[in-house]
């Protein structure tokens, strides 16, 4: 394995994916994000003139790009829990992986706005005392949301302890 490969993805590391159910929101939330302006576009088109059609045609475009990425940005998505850290991958193009240690946690927050709640996801996110190390989960079942809000505190609360 290549030196890139093993820097987002550590030997002996499985990483828990997200629900695919986070696909669903995100064609939602872009839906709704292009679907304003491609109405517009189409409204000024036929009324005023076809040159408006343009504008309908910019954002349904780029909601084509986005919807082709969405499934493979949320397959990218993963966390894996180790003794001492919580590690939190993303990205295809971009990658990220966040490690945050137990003991520098300062809370656990776990939400879920209409639309996840509809689809039956939440979200996580770890905060800490550096600002720049926050992590998010997004896309969880409410129960492992649960229970990684639970585990995830109580690891911190023991490495606190243990200063």
């Amino acid at each position: 394995m290549s030196d890139q490969a093993t820097l987002f993805d550590p030997d002996g590391v499985d990483f828990h994916p997200v629900s695919t159910r986070l696909i669903t929101s995100r064609f939602i939330t872009s839906g709704v994000t292009a679907g304003v302006p491609v109405l517009v576009g189409l409204v000024l088109g036929v009324v005023l003139s076809p040159w408006f059609l343009i504008l309908a045609g910019v954002p349904a475009a780029l909601f084509a790009w986005r919807a082709a990425l969405i499934p493979r940005q949320v397959r990218a998505i993963g966390y894996a829990e180790r003794d001492d850290d919580l590690l939190v991958r993303k990205g295809i193009l971009f990658r990220s992986l966040v490690v945050v240690p137990y003991g520098r946690m300062q809370y656990v927050d776990v939400s879920a706005g209409p639309l996840d709640r509809k689809l039956g996801i939440a979200q996580v996110q770890l905060h800490t005392a550096a600002a720049a190390t926050d992590a998010t989960i997004p896309g969880l079942a409410p129960h492992e949301a649960e229970r990684l809000r639970d585990r995830l505190s109580a690891r911190g609360e023991a490495r606190l302890a243990g200063l």
